[in-house]
């Protein structure tokens, strides 16, 4: 990690975010993969596309959404460089977990009921609220970057509700994937009589104790002090300024 404004302390934050990520993507790949039978069609006229799809859902909002929104939280701590770039770079990100998140959504076209019936659950109106936050603060974010007149003095007065949005919108999107994983298998459980201690029943609830993990550790770095070798050079430029003074006064008085 270089000098870009990250302590060496957010190291191991920043090594354990990477590493619960690859669990999650681990573990959603696994569950989709291994367990596909849980995706196919509830009913024999529904289409074999509609398997694709269900297996998409997850896949896009877990790791194209969550991780990706994850990611684009933590360039700031860890990317060397300008603040420009650290922006830009803020802002594909963003963008690339919008989109994922979009298409994921787009999938549930293609369920049983279409997308107006599968809006009943939590689950759902959660995700939508989440997705529209998250449209909202991206939008905010690509006219500020590109336009540097009013909307950017007035997105820096509202600098800090912008990270807590952004951290908010973060922990609801965790939270929409926990109540999509309890529905996802409270309907197994009901409909197929999915033991409640198999093996596919610990890698969702696995599944969902490494989104927690996740999360916790991205926010946590997310907030944790960033500008500790400024004070550090703060404190170099005021020592060297002191001696300075000190030789100066020195020599006026000789």
């Amino acid at each position: 990690m270089g000098g870009s404004g990250s302590s060496t302390t957010l190291l191991p934050l920043l090594f354990l975010a990477r590493l619960s990520g690859l669990l999650v993507a681990g573990l959603v790949l696994f569950w989709a993969l291994a367990f596909n039978t849980s995706f196919l069609p509830h009913s024999a006229t529904a289409s074999n596309d509609y398997f694709v799809y269900s297996v998409l859902h997850p896949l896009f909002m877990v790791i194209g959404f969550i991780l990706i929104s994850g990611e684009a939280i933590l360039v700031h701590r860890w990317l060397p460089g300008s603040t420009s770039l650290k922006k830009s770079v803020h802002l594909c990100l963003q963008g690339v977990a919008l989109a994922s998140g979009i298409f994921g959504i787009w999938t549930k076209f293609h369920g049983e009921r279409g997308i107006v019936g599968n809006f009943y659950s939590l689950h759902s109106w959660m995700g939508l609220l989440c997705m529209s936050l998250f449209g909202v603060q991206w939008m905010m974010g690509f006219m500020s970057f590109w336009h540097r007149g009013v909307v950017r003095r007035v997105r820096r007065k509202v600098l800090a509700w912008d990270v807590f949005v952004g951290l908010y919108t973060y922990g609801l999107a965790v939270a929409t994937a926990e109540t999509g994983l309890l529905e996802k298998v409270t309907l197994l459980q009901t409909k197929r009589n999915l033991c409640k201690r198999c093996m596919e029943s610990i890698v969702v609830n696995g599944l969902g104790l490494a989104l927690v993990l996740l999360s916790g550790i991205v926010i946590l770095a997310a907030i944790s002090p960033k500008y500790h070798h400024h004070h550090q050079a703060l404190k170099t430029k005021l020592l060297y300024s002191s001696s300075d003074r000190d030789t100066k006064e020195h020599f006026s008085s000789t």
